[in-house]
């Protein structure tokens, strides 16, 4: 683990009034795969928001990749799979290789050519999430497991140093989910990519991550994955604000 790529120093948000996120303080080393986790509500997307500059804190200080989050210009340096792409819509007529270029748009504008080395760069994206032989098979005809693995090539395609996904394996079934779990390692370990994940699927979660951030307003835990699954049902029920357990997966 390096320096942290992100840093949040007192953060407070607050929407029509209503406090999200009050006195948030928390960092993700380099090189962490981190699960963030916490109930419906809790102001997990809002962090999310935070992070990619989408909102502003009305309190606290934000730091990226060691520097002020409002001086960044290089927001390639982030990759985002938002929960939306869950719903992609199948019948959208574009190829896998015509997706993946979209991540590229930042870099060469919209209505550019793409030139010989952005080409290798798509495809390098798309061999990376294992999806070659599809590079110019139409999205829709993919499954949603297959086209999950697209959407993260659509944002390692700008050679991001931190990917943030959100709730990405809603609706993707188990065998998909362990393959997705596979391929987050070897983004992580293999290509020293930075990992922020958002879950419900806490049970899966610990299993593999490298630090786990309970968030519900306040941040109620930031810790090892063996430190959060021997939290009694008692303390997580009061993270939560309502009764839980986490459910270990044996497959």
């Amino acid at each position: 683990m390096g320096e942290p790529i992100v840093s949040m120093e007192n953060i407070t948000y607050a929407y029509e009034n209503k406090t999200v996120l009050n006195q948030i303080n928390f960092e993700i080393p380099t090189g962490a795969f981190m699960g963030l986790v916490g109930p419906n509500g809790g102001g997990k997307t809002t962090l999310i928001k935070l992070i990619l500059g989408l909102l502003k804190p009305d309190q606290g200080t934000i730091r990226l990749f060691g520097g002020p989050l409002e001086k960044l210009k290089a927001r390639s340096k982030i990759g985002f799979v938002s929960q939306k792409a869950n719903s992609f819509n199948k019948g959208f007529p574009a190829t896998v290789f015509e997706v993946v270029s979209m991540g590229l748009t930042a870099k060469v504008g919209y209505f550019s050519f793409l030139k010989p080395k952005h080409k290798e760069q798509i495809l390098h994206a798309i061999d990376q999430v294992g999806m070659r032989e599809y590079a110019y098979e139409n999205i829709g005809t993919l499954s949603g497991g297959q086209q999950q693995r697209i959407f993260i090539a659509r944002s390692l395609v700008s050679e991001p140093e931190l990917l943030i996904l959100d709730e990405p394996t809603v609706g993707v079934d188990y065998e998909n989910v362990k393959r997705f779990y596979e391929l987050l390692h070897r983004l992580n370990d293999e290509n020293n990519i930075t990992l922020l994940l958002v879950t419900h699927d806490t049970g899966t979660m610990t299993e593999h991550a490298t630090d786990i951030v309970c968030l519900n307003k306040t941040l109620h835990f930031h810790g090892k994955p063996e430190e959060y699954t021997s939290l009694s049902e008692k303390d997580l029920s009061r993270f939560y604000g309502h009764p839980v357990n986490i459910v270990a997966h044996d497959h």
